[in-house]
């Protein structure tokens, strides 16, 4: 199954241009683990604003490339901060981290 939508990834490309795509996904890839890190300390620190700033940042960003688990994981995480339901996190940080995994190795490999 393919974490990245290849049509949106495609528009994308066409939008940005191949050359700039690039850096997008190295961006990506370097600003995920960042978010994830973010999400986790605010969890942490039990801190509802930062956590929803942080899974938002994240959701967008693998929408923008067509990550759609992804963003649909990120989509939950910023709920639960956003109704301050820290407590319900549960596996989906686990989830979250295989998502960003698998989607930064699929963009890696996007890469011309």
């Amino acid at each position: 199954m393919s974490n990245i939508d290849q049509a949106t990834f495609d528009e994308l490309k066409q939008i940005s241009g191949a050359d700039f795509i690039n850096e997008l996904i190295d961006t990506f890839l370097d600003d995920a683990p960042k978010l994830v890190f973010q999400i986790r300390a605010a969890l942490d620190a039990q801190d509802a604003d930062s956590f929803r700033r942080a899974a938002h940042s994240l959701k967008s960003n693998a929408a923008t490339f067509g990550a759609a688990r992804l963003a649909e994981l990120a989509k939950e995480m910023e709920l639960l901060g956003k109704e301050n339901r820290l407590g319900d996190t549960g596996t989906k940080l686990t989830l979250l981290d295989e998502a960003v995994m698998s989607a930064s190795e699929e963009l890696k490999g996007l890469k011309s």
